[in-house]
């Protein structure tokens, strides 16, 4: 079994196609579509391209695919995405599991989830200290475990347990403009994909609010790893 893990495509198309290419590429058994996939510039083309992959396809809920499915009002762009995708785009958002379990080549038994086992916006980073990770991971049986929300790769083992971020494909924090994800199995291959990164400025661009076009800037100059650690463990 060898699984492509892709996290937070963000509706980013661009980076979408040019990973799903990389993908055909590899000849995988299954694609794990990690959550967050659709909150973006490009959210009902992006559900479309997804759903077309097929049965070979397991999805996982993220954190604004439950803010969407739920009509929070509290956040406009959510709003924005949930006219976008429509009633039927939206009540499909809401029909996905939490997590998705598979035997993995060269892993074992491998546990997806979007943020941690028990959250699916908990926080857990580069600079998280192993005791942190070792609490969030107690009770949890499994061999290893991937994950993605915070956009930045990872590859640890604690308490015997292996984290895997996989990453970003369409929103990274990684100092490099590219798409990010995983190829599992036999091994953990990190993999970070060139994309038509104008093509996404452009798809950005033409949302007329304010909510998308502050991420404009992260295709311009690639965001600091380090700093978006630092941002995101000062909240926890």
């Amino acid at each position: 079994m060898r699984v492509a893990a892709l996290y937070d495509v963000h509706g980013n198309l661009p980076a979408l196609e040019a990973v799903l290419a990389e993908v055909e590429r590899e000849q995988v058994h299954a694609i794990v579509l990690g959550g967050d996939c659709i909150h973006g510039p490009q959210p009902a083309e992006t559900l479309r391209r997804l759903q077309a992959l097929g049965d070979r396809v397991l999805w996982v809920r993220g954190n604004t695919d439950r803010l969407i499915a739920g009509d929070d009002e509290s956040d406009s762009l959510h709003e924005w995405v949930a006219g976008e995708l429509g009633r039927e785009g939206v009540a499909y958002l809401e029909t996905l599991p939490l997590t998705q379990r598979l035997e993995v080549d060269g892993l074992g038994d491998t546990l997806f989830c979007h943020a941690t086992p028990r959250s699916d916006e908990e926080i857990v980073t580069p600079l998280t200290p192993d005791e942190r990770l070792a609490a969030i991971l107690d009770g949890v049986d499994a061999d290893a475990v991937v994950t993605g929300h915070t956009h930045m790769q990872q590859d640890r083992i604690v308490g015997g347990v292996r984290w895997v971020n996989a990453g970003s494909v369409g929103l990274p924090y990684e100092d490099d403009i590219k798409a990010f994800w995983a190829l599992l199995g036999p091994e953990v291959d990190l993999r970070r994909t060139p994309f038509d990164v104008e093509a996404t400025i452009r798809a950005f661009e033409a949302v007329e609010h304010a909510g998308a076009q502050k991420f404009v800037e992260n295709f311009r100059k690639a965001p600091s790893r380090r700093e978006a650690a630092e941002y995101f463990e000062s909240l926890v």
